[in-house]
């Protein structure tokens, strides 16, 4: 049983705040097996945590769009921000990476319509059809529903942002993951659908407030 989270932000995020050491409690002591490392326009500090605890640690980005927010998976160089949904795609692609969306259809974070989505379904590899976070608004039947009509994969992650919220919401799978095989270990994959703690809610906003104190 390996336990997979594909949607996390690190301290390298401005709204986000785990740390390398939490990164590497959070594998010692098997609360997940694999953790994606998704912060919002850059892959540095996923890098850096990747070079320092290995190959545990998947190197993504969530990529501001027009239309709203992607995820790359596996990526090798960061994604410039703002360009057209199409074109991220196709820079993830142009990377050999994996298309995740996560929270589809959430108007209270920058999640896909349902036309914008209808538009790149093609190109999707992975649907996130629970996130941790979505207490207030919760798109997930939905987003079940549009990856089995369009035969898509799904998977479940915390979108954590401190270390509170890591280790409830993800996947399980059968066989360590790669970017050549993780679609398919999906395909029968397992998930946890355990909410993330209120307070933890609260890390973005804390997380913005203390970046924007540190620069005064």
């Amino acid at each position: 049983m390996i336990k997979i989270d594909l949607h996390t932000h690190s301290s390298g995020s401005a709204d986000g705040g785990i740390s390398i050491d939490e990164y590497r409690t959070v594998l010692e002591q098997g609360d997940l097996d694999y953790i994606a490392i998704t912060d919002h326009d850059l892959i540095s500090t996923a890098q850096e945590v990747q070079g320092k605890l290995g190959e545990r640690i998947i190197v993504g980005q969530e990529i501001t769009t027009k239309e709203g927010e992607i995820i790359g998976l596996y990526l090798t160089k960061a994604i410039k921000p703002g360009m057209s949904l199409l074109d991220a795609v196709a820079a993830v692609k142009g990377q050999k990476g994996l298309v995740y969306v996560p929270h589809p259809f959430e108007t209270v974070r920058s999640g896909l319509s349902r036309k914008s989505l209808d538009n790149i379904s093609d190109f999707v590899d992975i649907v996130e059809v629970h996130n941790g976070r979505a207490v207030f608004q919760n798109k997930g039947p939905e987003a079940v529903t549009w990856a089995r009509l369009h035969n898509k994969v799904m998977a479940s992650s915390s979108d954590a942002h401190g270390r509170l919220g890591i280790g409830g919401a993800y996947s399980v799978i059968t066989k360590p993951p790669t970017k050549n095989n993780l679609v398919d270990l999906l395909q029968k994959a397992h998930v946890s659908t355990k909410k993330a703690p209120l307070l933890s809610l609260l890390y973005p906003k804390y997380h913005r407030i203390r970046g924007k104190l540190k620069h005064k």
